[in-house]
């Protein structure tokens, strides 16, 4: 995942206005999130952090809103306990299904001065400049595609794109058990990916 400039910011000054020596949380439910970590640290390599990966209750995809929010939340406040007062939900489940709870109801009333960021809000502001033809493909979590998030998110920056999407449940566990450059890997990412190009063959 590439951040761009205006998330940078976003980012950049949130956390500026909180504080400047606190470690910066990173999110996911598994290992997946390493790759937003290892973007987010090459933009923002003057900060500290810390990272999280809920392996022991792993794969949030399939679990319901509820399961999700718990979860995630009860991993927020481990991060508060830490001392990072900005936390990105790297996870892309624990964004579409956990985030706005959490900032509108849950914060508020448990900590008002820590800032939770997601994923999906960013994708979608910078996804029209990389879309030649207004068609663009979602491959994620079954938590993910049934929530609509990206669709959603997308269509309010960009109402002329069309978004196809497809869940992939294979994927986290050839992930979380190390087998995302085996030969299976590779079958199931070519089966997914042509199962999505399939619903929209332009």
């Amino acid at each position: 995942m590439v951040f761009q400039d205006a998330y940078e910011l976003t980012l950049l000054f949130t956390f500026i206005l909180m504080s400047t020596s606190a470690p910066i949380g990173i999110f996911d439910s598994g290992y997946g999130g390493l790759t937003v970590f290892q973007s987010i640290t090459a933009h923002l390599p003057a900060y500290d952090y810390m990272y999280l990966g809920d392996n022991a209750r792993a794969p949030y995809g399939n679990r319901s809103f509820e399961t999700v929010h718990q979860y995630t939340l009860e991993c927020m406040q481990w991060f508060f306990s830490k001392g990072c007062p900005l936390v990105i939900l790297a996870c892309n489940t624990a964004s579409a299904k956990a985030l706005r709870t959490i900032q509108q109801q849950d914060l508020p009333h448990i900590a008002p001065d820590k800032r939770v960021l997601g994923v999906i809000r960013p994708t979608a502001e910078i996804i029209g400049s990389f879309t030649k033809t207004r068609h663009v493909g979602v491959l994620g979590t079954k938590g993910t595609v049934n929530s609509g998030s990206y669709e959603i998110e997308i269509n309010k920056f960009f109402p002329d794109i069309k978004v196809h999407q497809l869940a992939c449940p294979i994927w986290v566990p050839l992930v979380e058990n190390g087998e995302y450059d085996s030969e299976g890997a590779d079958f199931f990412v070519k089966k997914y990916l042509n199962q999505l190009l399939s619903k929209d063959r332009l």
